[in-house]
């Protein structure tokens, strides 16, 4: 894994280091045939990195340098960059260049970043394990002779991070997508409120629950970068919060149920160490969290908007779809337009509903994913496939449905099977989540 933002932003600015040789030795490890850079980055090193990376070079050596100058950051196939081909981990979509950066991407040039590649994802981001039949599965970067998911669907956005080919990635996360790999892999992963940081010029899988957030080795990490995505000209510095009296809600019900006995353990012990360092953990009960299935049936909103938005494509490529991914998006024809609108006006009642629930409470804490990352063998199967997903989506989607900001933090002792602590925040609450997860890093992560 590469250093994190921050000293890589001070290497560069001191000498100490070049964005050529940094995007040099990036690429070294995207080569390695012992290592997962094919599954990773698919189509390869973007071809405009080397430009990219000399072109800041230069514009160093005349005291030229955007806050982000030099850093070499992978990007999910699922955003438009300027001069590639966004096909998001399919093999259905027309092979368009794109004329154009997503909104966010553009920012993030703009800020002087380097593009490393496209990172590998599940097909169309509609799952949660991150397996991708079509370019193959990234191993998870613990126990990797095992072969275990990344976690999805921003799986190669995850490996590209802790494998050095990248110091950082973007990612979508729509119902856990960047949270999961991050925890799974031991990771920091952000999810924005989702009015935070434009969509435009993302490819969509659901209107309603879409966002854009990042995963990186730190929380300070992800939380320069969506400082830039979110429209600022420097990355907001995030300060750690003492935990001294911030309250936490542990909810009683949904989210700690079905851990297995590693999770528990370590859940259990960054509770101690939240509580040992002053912060009060109350068990709660929230009324809108009843009302979460309803809104799920049928696979809820995404599985609407995915349908509507895939209909055309089905009719005429449904061969050629994961055909894991493919059933998922056609529950979405189940729903009549009366249950759509039915599900949008419920859904606007509960997140206002829990905002209001939360106003006693600094933040929501769980644990991020209740399991550790299985074996991508086994998942071969329909119904092992169908259960781990659906139990890796449970904790994290709650934030999308919700429409919370939310933040994965690595909670495990070293050389433990990975673990993510999360906490939740009310809607907009971002910087302020964001320096709590900070200081919640600094508690219960081992270094």
């Amino acid at each position: 894994m590469l250093p994190a933002l921050e000293t890589l932003r001070a290497q560069l600015a001191d000498g100490r280091l070049d964005a050529t040789s940094l995007l040099a030795s990036c690429i070294e490890r995207i080569g390695d045939d012992a290592g997962e850079g094919r599954r990773v980055f698919p189509y390869g090193v973007s071809a405009a990195a080397k430009a990219q990376a000399a072109a800041s070079d230069a514009l160093r050596l005349h005291g030229v340098a955007g806050p982000l100058a030099g850093i070499p950051i992978s990007v999910k196939d699922l955003f438009d960059v300027q001069g590639e081909i966004t096909r998001a981990g399919s093999r259905i979509l027309p092979e368009q260049v794109a004329t154009r950066d997503a909104l966010a991407i553009g920012r993030l040039r703009a800020a002087g970043a380097v593009f490393v590649g496209r990172t590998n994802m599940t097909e169309f981001a509609y799952s949660g394990l991150g397996i991708n039949p079509h370019y193959g599965t990234p191993a998870n970067p613990f126990d990797r002779h095992a072969a275990r998911i990344p976690g999805g669907s921003s799986s190669g956005a995850a490996v590209s991070v802790t494998d050095g080919m990248a110091a950082a990635a973007i990612g979508s996360d729509t119902g856990g997508s960047c949270r999961i790999p991050a925890a799974l892999c031991g990771l920091a992963g952000f999810k924005p409120t989702a009015a935070r940081v434009p969509l435009e010029g993302a490819l969509p899988l659901s209107s309603s629950y879409d966002s854009i957030g990042s995963i990186a080795s730190s929380v300070a990490c992800c939380a320069a970068l969506d400082s830039i995505m979110a429209g600022d000209t420097e990355p907001a510095a995030v300060m750690p919060l003492p935990l001294s009296g911030l309250r936490f809600a542990m909810p009683k019900h949904i989210v700690l149920d079905d851990m297995d006995a590693h999770v528990a353990a370590t859940f259990e012990r960054a509770i101690a160490r939240l509580t040992a360092a002053g912060a009060i953990v109350h068990e709660v009960s929230f009324e809108s969290w009843k009302h979460l299935a309803t809104l799920g049936q049928h696979g809820g909103l995404v599985a609407a908007e995915a349908w509507a938005w895939h209909v055309g494509m089905i009719k005429r490529h449904a061969d050629d779809y994961d055909p894991r991914v493919i059933s998922r998006i056609r529950l979405g024809s189940e729903h009549s337009t009366a249950e759509y609108l039915r599900n949008r006006a419920l859904r606007g009642q509960l997140c206002r509903q829990a905002d209001d629930e939360l106003r006693p409470f600094d933040a929501i804490v769980c644990p991020t994913v209740p399991i550790v990352a299985p074996r991508i063998a086994d998942l071969d199967d329909e119904p092992a496939y169908t259960a781990t997903n659906r139990l890796l989506l449970r904790n994290p989607s709650i934030a999308n449905m919700l429409d919370l900001c939310s933040v994965s933090i690595p909670c495990h002792a070293n050389g433990d099977a990975p673990v993510g602590l999360m906490l939740m925040g009310r809607h907009m609450s971002d910087r302020p989540l964001l320096a709590m997860g900070a200081g919640v890093e600094a508690v219960v992560r081992s270094h």
